[in-house]
């Protein structure tokens, strides 16, 4: 009698916590009256996510990508700052400005690499990750993947970048920069680890451009002419 208690307790307190979410007979009812499945939300989400996806990382790798977009550009290393000061002091701001344009052209190249990452991501997506993201707000999705994604996208992105940056001449170009500062009588050696350096920045401007979708998509599920994003994030947004 007890067991047959307990269970008529635990299904009970399942049933009101699904009702508190907003779930009657494995429905989802939102506050607009859109009635969703799980899989309704999971699909949604998904879908809404991989336009995002392909979208910024789309914008990131095209050229000037990252070099013309103030919000994701990569400037000079902040510890090497004295550097491009001093050097710039000696006629080669031109150098300088060369070699900030190559950084941004590593990170543009390296780009190319992080959608199949987040769409990696995407498959291990449960239906708790998506509830708990389509209730949410603002970039709720972008940090789910930054979480699940930061990892490899880290390892997949710093041997491009290197790579990117001795191919596109940045390597060469701080080498010139660096040596003329560093024959500088009683100057301090500088030398910043610029495959890190560009890797933490290329990662960061992806992000941020994967949060500027997510919102657009939160702002006006309907602008993206696709039902299911529609339905999914309309329910959740009134939009």
């Amino acid at each position: 009698m007890k067991k047959i208690s307990a269970v008529i307790i635990v299904f009970a307190s399942i049933t009101f916590a699904q009702a508190q979410n907003g779930f009657i007979n494995g429905l989802f009812t939102a506050n607009n009256g859109t009635q969703l499945t799980n899989d309704n939300m999971v699909e949604g989400l998904m879908e809404a996510l991989k336009l995002g996806i392909n979208t910024a990382s789309g914008n990131a790798s095209k050229t000037d990508g990252f070099f013309k977009n103030p919000e994701i550009f990569i400037p000079f290393p902040k510890e090497a700052e004295k550097v491009r000061s001093t050097v710039e002091g000696m006629g080669m701001k031109k150098q300088v400005d060369d070699f900030v344009m190559k950084l941004n052209r590593a990170a543009e190249k390296a780009s190319e690499k992080a959608a199949p990452i987040f769409l990696d991501a995407l498959k291990q997506m449960t239906f708790t990750d998506a509830l708990n993201i389509l209730q949410a707000k603002d970039d709720a999705a972008t940090q789910y993947l930054k979480a699940k994604t930061m990892t490899p996208l880290t390892e997949a992105f710093a041997p491009v970048i290197n790579d990117a940056l001795s191919e596109v001449g940045a390597t060469q170009a701080w080498k010139v920069i660096a040596d003329t500062y560093n024959n500088i009588p009683f100057t301090q050696k500088v030398n910043p680890d610029l495959g890190k350096y560009t890797t933490e920045k290329a990662l960061i401007g992806i992000f941020k451009l994967v949060s500027q979708e997510e919102m657009k998509i939160r702002k006006d599920p309907a602008a993206f002419g696709n039902n299911i994003i529609q339905n999914v994030f309309g329910a959740f947004t009134g939009n």
